[in-house]
């Protein structure tokens, strides 16, 4: 039992940990804490049979963590997303506009007027006097996070549906948006053009 309990808690630790970083939504992420639990349970087993204490008491401890995670998303944060999605569906039935959830924008697909790959969305900035959206931050390039660039593009030039995103400029236009800096995003949407027609008038 000791040594079946030593197999199975580094491989359900393993397995948790990617589950839960893939971010794959409430459903696997709440799964990827119930595998967690399995192997902080073994962990403990481990620990009881070994004598290590310390071993035992963090994984105990673990196990109680493991179980709030996922009691939140595979009960609270998964009702949240079902409710969502049945909005969405529902929207597709009926002649009204059809409706995404605000916290599905980020991750979606961004295309160019040509329909063409730009990159994905990783964030919308809102106008809190109006509540409407100022400009959404595109992601183009680099492999997770490293040597990708960001642009914030206006909401005017954003064609929204639920599935993916759309500009209505080339991948020359967005490209000739300024990419942001990490932690200096701007307080307002650049305007699209603004660049050259300045240079024009320079000359």
């Amino acid at each position: 039992m000791d040594d079946i309990a030593g197999w199975i808690a580094p491989i359900a630790t393993m397995i948790a940990a990617m589950m839960t970083a893939a971010n794959l939504g409430a459903k696997v992420t709440g799964s990827g804490f119930l595998v967690f639990t399995i192997g902080s349970i073994c962990w403990s087993l481990v620990g009881l049979s070994t004598g290590q204490t310390n071993l035992l008491a963090t994984n105990g401890f673990l196990t109680v963590v493991n179980l709030v995670g996922a009691w939140r998303w595979l009960g609270e944060q998964r009702r949240y997303e079902e409710g969502g999605k049945s909005a969405e569906r529902a929207s597709r039935r009926c002649s009204s506009d059809e409706l995404f959830t605000a916290t599905g924008l980020a991750g979606m697909e961004v295309d160019d007027c040509h329909g063409q790959r730009i990159g994905r969305a990783v964030e919308a900035l809102l106008e809190s006097a109006s509540a409407r959206i100022s400009y959404l931050v595109v992601s183009r390039g680099g492999i997770g996070g490293i040597d990708e660039t960001l642009r914030a593009v206006p909401c005017e030039v954003v064609c929204f549906a639920a599935r993916r995103l759309s500009l209505t400029i080339d991948l020359a236009g967005f490209e000739e948006l300024p990419v942001l800096a990490t932690g200096d995003w701007p307080a307002e949407a650049p305007r699209i053009g603004s660049d050259k027609d300045a240079r024009l008038q320079a000359t």
